[in-house]
């Protein structure tokens, strides 16, 4: 039993599942300023329906996941679970994920729980083998569960405020992909994915990242302008965060591709939008 459940949870990324669930839940505080009972309603609903799209995820990839060192011990191609089971347990969680949604909060919410799905299954995972530049139409998914969240409190699906957390959240997640690339670029092309790396010399592609790093950095900004009433105590924490983070990645963009220090890169990269997320979330229960 313990075996299947391990399984299970590798199956359906609950790493990735975890985050997606925060940001969805970052959204609905933002909205409501209070902690009640439909964070749990909502992170329950938002957790099965992300582990099924990144159980039809690892489906559909698996002759890919085979290829590389650093996929090949996921659940499918090692052989801990069949493929028809995976994709057995992908659509019954995506389906009880998206009648949680629409029963807890409603028809707008469990729309935006499809929409993804379509985004990220349909569209971005087939698109990563066409183009190299999936992954900026493919950030779309990151931000999407912000809105997820914001309409299970309550809100407008368009009100400046989540838009502009959105935006951030999408602009965050291409460097962020980048930085993969940069690592492991190799095993993707050898997979048969087209990469980045194909067209840029990866010491331009350092700069290209801390281009975007820093495009991220200014899209923060525009989350507390936004709000209803801007706070500057909540400006300057964010200056403050900003600040360190584009030292940090000033100090790592500008050495050599072989000196990078990947684990560095992506715990200052993730820890940056855990952060940030949790500086919205003290502010908002802060004004309630």
């Amino acid at each position: 039993m313990l075996s299947l459940l391990t399984t299970v949870f590798a199956l359906i990324k609950y790493k990735v599942s975890m985050a997606v669930t925060f940001t969805a839940i970052t959204g609905y505080i933002v909205f409501t300023s209070y902690i009640d009972f439909g964070i749990i309603k909502l992170a329950l609903a938002i957790f099965i329906l992300a582990g099924g799209s990144s159980a039809l995820n690892e489906y559909q990839e698996r002759k890919y996941d085979a290829k590389m060192d650093r996929t090949k011990n996921r659940p499918i191609p090692f052989g801990k679970i069949s493929p028809n089971n995976a994709l057995l347990v992908s659509v019954l969680l995506i389906l009880l994920g998206v009648i949680l949604l629409y029963s807890f909060f409603g028809l707008i919410t469990a729309l935006l729980g499809l929409f993804n799905i379509c985004w990220y299954n349909l569209l971005y995972t087939n698109l990563k083998q066409l183009t190299s530049y999936a992954v900026v139409p493919g950030s779309l998914v990151g931000a999407i569960p912000a809105f997820m969240g914001w309409t299970a409190g309550g809100g407008f699906v368009f009100e400046s405020t989540i838009v502009f957390i959105a935006f951030f959240l999408f602009i965050w997640q291409i460097p962020h992909f980048w930085l993969l690339m940069l690592k492991y670029g190799n095993e993707y092309e050898k997979a048969g994915f087209p990469t980045i790396n194909q067209h840029i010399q990866p010491e331009n592609l350092k700069i290209i990242i801390f281009s975007w790093i820093v495009a991220t950095s200014l899209s923060s900004f525009l989350v507390p302008v936004f709000l209803t009433e801007m706070s500057f105590p909540l400006l300057f924490a964010i200056l403050v965060l900003n600040i360190i983070f584009i030292s940090i990645f000033a100090k790592i963009s500008f050495g050599k591709v072989e000196e990078l220090n990947f684990k560095k890169s992506f715990i200052s990269i993730n820890i940056y939008m855990l952060v940030f997320m949790i500086t919205l979330i003290i502010y908002h229960l802060s004004i309630q």
